[in-house]
Parts: structure tokens; sequence; C-alpha cells
């Protein structure tokens, strides 16, 4: 009996804990939710100093996926037998994500001169078809959209809450599974915060303006989101803050 369960606490402990950030990762971007299907969330930004993870700032208010969250596909192991992200199932991806840069209308914005930023033209696609062999990665067209399949997947559409943005690689680079989740990023809230989103993380333009400002390439910055409850689980074996 004894031994029965010490091998079920064995086998619970390793599909989600064998785990840890990256050695090289200094900035750390945390959002905690109160449930899985929370689409509140608060989001903190930490720098490493030693060995220690130290908050950086005030804590920010964020909204996630209308239904809440799923595990997606990031550097983290997803745990057996776990649901993950599909397109459409209205849900952000939970787990440890790299950052790649940041897009919008302007032709700038305040940030880290290593922070990559495209400004986003009629041209610029993010393919959300997973028929495509393009699904989930930018496109920039030649020449101005013409089909109602290239203007379906244009990133400018005239929507203030898209005006700026901070790609999270879920289900991104080398990787990418058709119908695994597309076009996640960070970007401007709706309604004052009132509304949640179709899986990525908004926040207040302020918030996210410095947020953009604040994040360092040279420290290798990270997003973690997860429900309180599973960040308590991995703190200590992810080494979180």
């Amino acid at each position: 009996m004894r031994a029965a369960i010490f091998l079920l606490a064995a086998l619970l402990s390793l599909p989600a804990q064998a785990f840890e950030l990256p050695v090289g990762c200094r900035q750390l971007l945390v959002a905690t939710a109160p449930t899985w299907d929370a689409s509140h969330a608060t989001l903190r930004l930490y720098e490493k100093s030693g060995r220690m993870w130290q908050a950086v700032g005030a804590p920010w208010e964020a909204r996630l996926g209308k239904s809440g969250l799923v595990w997606g596909l990031g550097l983290h192991p997803v745990p057996a037998g776990a649901r993950t992200k599909r397109e459409g199932d209205k849900r952000t991806p939970a787990g440890v994500f790299r950052l790649g840069g940041a897009w919008g209308y302007a032709a700038d914005a305040a940030r880290n001169p290593r922070l990559p930023y495209t400004q986003i033209t009629p041209r610029d696609l993010w393919v959300e078809d997973p028929d495509s062999p393009n699904y989930n990665r930018h496109v920039r067209l030649d020449a101005e959209p013409s089909t109602a399949w290239e203007k379906k997947q244009q990133m400018k559409q005239d929507d203030p809450a898209h005006a700026l943005k901070l790609f999270i690689e879920h289900n991104a680079g080398d990787t990418v599974r058709p119908g695994a989740g597309s076009s996640i990023f960070f970007h401007i809230w709706r309604g004052g915060g009132s509304q949640a989103t179709a899986g990525c993380t908004a926040m207040s333009e302020p918030s996210l303006r410095a947020l953009i400002a604040a994040l360092d390439p040279s420290k290798n910055p990270l997003f973690v989101v997860l429900p309180d409850d599973e960040y308590a689980r991995l703190r200590a074996a992810w080494k979180l803050p």
C-alpha cells in the first residue's frame, strides 16, 4: 500500500514539474487568474537580482479569453492527458512563453532599442487559417490584399484594440501545429477592461505601453500565465517568483 502511494505521488509530480525556467531568464511577466475559467488576471513584472526575483513597479490588471485558460504550447511541458489550446476556443494559452516583439499602427513605440518593433501596414497578415502552410505566421504581401481570404487575415482592421501589440510565442516557431491556436498577443483591452478577449491578454493602453517600454531583450524576458492554484503547485519546481 505504501509503495502504491509513493508511486502515485511520483507519477503526479513528474509530468508538469520536470521543468525549470531557462537559466538566462532575468525578466519575467507573471499573470495569475483565480481559476481555469476566469477571464480576469493580475499581471506582475519581475527582475532577477542574484538568485532572487524582485517585483518591479505595481501590478497591472489584465483580461484573458472569454472562456478562461487552457494549456498552451510553449517552453513548458504539458501535463499528460491535459486539454490544450484549440483555434476558436476563446481560451488564453497557459504556460511559459517567449515574447516575439512589438507591433503597432504607429511608426514606433517607446521601447528598449533591442526589442523588435514592426509597423503594421495593410499588407501585413497574421494567418489564422489552420489549412494554410503559413498558419500562425506573419506574412507581408507584395501588393495590397485583393482576395476575401487575404483581407480576413489582415492585422490592420481599423481596430483600436490592436493598434499596439506584443506577440506571445504560443504554438510558434518551427513546431506550429495546425488548429492549436494562433495570433496570441498582448493588446489594448476593450470597453475599459469590461470585455474579455478571444484568447489574447489585454491591458489598458497606458499599462501596455509601460510594459513594452520596460522589457529588455538582453534579460531574456518570458511570460508565465497560470491559474492561482496551478501557480502555487508549480512555483517551487519551476523556480517562479
